[in-house]
């Protein structure tokens, strides 16, 4: 798997950038796009899959070699489990598949809300901030608007972006699929929140979050 900073080239950072430049000249809102790595380690994945490769494998060992000894199960057990859970940790596609969706969904629901306040999106003038959220471990995308324009926009206004872009992430796309989503916004906030004339550039245009 790419990392965030890999996933979009150089020239496709640009493009998106761009694309927000374009979005942002239409209205007062302010569009941050974001890529992350994960929007959690989730180290119980880690665990519980070492332990469970590593208790098979020494009950395995200890069974065909060690005649059932404990002392041979032990230190394979203690190996194995260190060992597996490298492995699983260097295996995202492997990891996913031990963590349930709904657990994934709500992490990068977390991710999104601590990081619209880090990156204080909050603090725009006419609160018009959106974040559009890539995580790429978790293959979701959350977009959260402030008080502003949820007070205008209805919530389920932004599955279509989120789908947008899902779409692009599946076939190989992901910064037509970006731009496109960001165009989008621009287009919904333009009827409600128009641009002033002294509208200013208030937050960043692209963040990738370093690994």
């Amino acid at each position: 798997m790419k990392s965030a900073s890999e996933y979009f080239t150089k020239e496709e950072q640009e493009k998106i950038e761009t694309a927000v430049k374009a979005a942002e000249a239409k209205t007062s809102g302010e569009i941050v796009p974001m890529v992350v790595d994960s929007s959690y380690e989730y180290p119980r994945a880690e665990l519980i899959g070492g332990g469970t490769l590593a208790l098979a494998v020494g009950l395995i060992c200890s069974w065909a070699f060690g005649g059932e000894s404990i002392w041979w199960f032990l230190p394979i057990f203690i190996i194995g489990f260190f060992a597996f859970q490298q492995l699983i940790r260097n295996l995202p596609d492997f990891k996913r598949k031990l963590i349930h969706p709904d657990e994934m969904t709500a992490e990068v629901k977390e991710k999104a809300l601590v990081s619209f306040l880090e990156h204080e999106l909050h603090e725009t003038r006419d609160r018009t901030g959106i974040l559009i959220l890539i995580s790429l471990f978790e293959h979701r995308v959350q977009v959260l608007a402030d008080s502003g324009i949820n007070a205008k926009v209805p919530e389920h206004t932004w599955e279509e972006i989120v789908d947008m872009i899902i779409k692009g992430l599946k076939t190989g796309d992901a910064c037509t699929a970006t731009c496109q989503a960001i165009e989008r916004c621009g287009e919904l906030l333009q009827e409600h929140f128009p641009r002033k004339h002294d509208d200013t550039n208030e937050l960043r245009n692209l963040v990738v979050e370093k690994s």
